[in-house]
């Protein structure tokens, strides 16, 4: 019933729209009688209320109707109306001073924007992926290759060295021959765009997967992934290659003259990277390029391995293209129905009483950055006083930009503006983040509403020891001082930016 009654008031709402122009429009032309317009428009409205009521138009569910059942919904009611006001009522529209011309107008521009509004109800269904069901991992137990490690006849050997060069070259070959045993039948080759090819293979059959096929072009690579873990053993082998972007992006930058160059690439850039991940025009853009040719980085191509279970041992380049050696380590994470990664993220922090509440950013990593946290972290040492690591190539190029001007805390206004956070005190942190705090100082920090500014950009701490001296020295004049301490930090604050150069790491 809530349904039914929440489609009529959004009908209402588009004729109110229309009558309003309408009249607008009737205004401008002839001041006279706008009273009976105004009477006209609602007799219309209820007339169309009611038609497209009696046609069983609010009663069907959006999800499950069709586009063109849903515009039959609209063409009925607009129809019987055309019908009523120039064969019906045509010869009332003069007694009462009316024209038939604005009647028209008011029900051509409400079948518009209803029609306007299905379409975009029915694009928005397509583009969240409705009916496409995420892919189901079944739970397995343990299982061993079940073929023996035998070598390859020389006809065979020679058979798999001629198929791979022409996809490849000989270099290539003698690499993937050395390092992935290509002559053992514990090894298989695919070399096909559809993932469907891997379900041909029998299960734990080979302890060594190679797919030469780019995974630039390889049509949905989450469940490519996903199929390959299902079909290996318990650490078996996956070896696969693609085409850096940096790659792509040097190409262009080389091939034009500057400015022009980079003129070319953004709008390459915007075209490969930034379409296909906005919410919108995701699905259509795989749907019209089936997925090929597709700008990734190191970065989403690991995150997409250790999301779908595997962990990357080595990576061998060979000119444009870069071979990724992993091995099967665990089942793939659960699998979601639609993988969007947009501008705008969410994380996770904790705050005031140990409340977690999600902080609004804009993203400087490239998609996936999160599924490789720990092996940043560990290559690189650990995270460093900021909650980052040091050299962390998961930040992409214009994130390092965002990050060096604060730009990319900008959305964190949200947060101010909601009340999660105050203008002045100590950051809100991650829970790995916050599991590094000693427990004394852990239970100042969730005494305290979190702030935009911290402490940290005025001490300018080296160390953790440093850092958990500059918060508890803040937080002590905090809770003795609230208000005192909060205005002479901000002014410090200022200071430090404008005089000291200090920015985000």
């Amino acid at each position: 019933m809530k349904a039914y009654v929440s489609r009529i008031f959004s009908e209402m709402i588009i004729w109110l729209l229309s009558g309003f122009v309408c009249i607008l429009w009737r205004v401008a032309a002839d001041k006279s009688v706008i009273l009976m317009y105004v009477w006209l428009f609602l007799i219309m409205m209820a007339a169309w209320v009611l038609i497209s009521a009696l046609t069983g138009k609010y009663a069907r569910s959006y999800k499950n109707i069709g586009l063109g059942l849903d515009m039959l919904g609209m063409i009925i009611p607009a129809a019987i109306e055309f019908v009523l006001i120039f064969w019906v009522l045509r010869d009332y529209f003069p007694k009462y001073m009316l024209s038939s011309n604005v009647a028209v107008w008011m029900l051509g521009i409400v079948a518009v924007i209803d029609a306007i509004c299905i379409v975009a109800r029915h694009y928005w269904k397509y583009a969240q992926n409705m009916d496409v069901p995420a892919m189901k991992i079944e739970k397995r137990s343990k299982a061993q290759v079940t073929r023996k490690d035998e070598p390859r006849s020389e006809e065979s050997v020679e058979a798999i060295h001629q198929s791979v060069l022409s996809i490849t070259t000989e270099d290539d070959y003698q690499m993937l021959r050395e390092r992935a045993h290509l002559d053992s039948r514990q090894t298989k080759i695919v070399a096909n765009r559809d993932r469907f090819s891997f379900l041909q293979i029998p299960d734990y059959q080979y302890k060594t997967l190679v797919d030469l096929t780019l995974l630039n072009d390889a049509k949905g690579i989450n469940r490519r992934f996903c199929i390959v873990n299902q079909k290996l053993p318990d650490d078996g082998y996956y070896v696969c290659c693609f085409r850096p972007q940096e790659y792509m992006k040097q190409k262009i930058l080389n091939k034009y003259f500057t400015p022009f160059n980079w003129i070319v690439y953004t709008f390459y850039f915007w075209q490969k990277r930034v379409v296909p991940r906005l919410l919108l025009s995701s699905r259509l853009y795989y749907d019209v390029t089936k997925g090929r040719k597709r700008m990734l980085s190191k970065t989403e191509v690991f995150g997409r391995l250790y999301y779908c279970g595997f962990e990357v041992d080595e990576v061998v380049p060979a000119g444009h293209i870069e071979y990724v050696f992993a091995h099967r380590r665990m089942q793939p994470y659960p699998q979601e129905q639609f993988k969007v990664y947009g501008p705008l993220i969410k994380l996770p922090r904790i705050c005031q009483d140990g409340e977690i509440r999600y902080f609004y950013k804009f993203r400087t990593m490239h998609p996936y950055a999160e599924y490789i946290q720990d092996v940043v972290f560990d290559e690189n040492g650990g995270m460093n006083i900021a909650d980052k690591s040091d050299g962390d190539w998961r930040i992409s190029s214009w994130g390092k930009v965002l990050r060096k001007y604060w730009l990319d805390e900008l959305p964190m206004l949200i947060n101010w503006l909601k009340g999660d956070v105050k203008l002045v005190g100590v950051r809100p942190l991650s829970q790995g983040m916050f599991n590094k705090y000693p427990k004394e100082l852990q239970e100042k920090r969730i005494k305290a509403k979190p702030g935009l500014i911290p402490p940290f950009y005025i001490d300018h701490p080296k160390t953790f020891d440093e850092l958990f001296a500059s918060e508890d020295k803040y937080l002590d004049a905090y809770l003795e001082h609230p208000i005192r301490t909060d205005f002479r930090y901000f002014i410090m604050t200022i200071h430090s930016i404008l005089f000291k150069r200090m920015h985000s790491a």
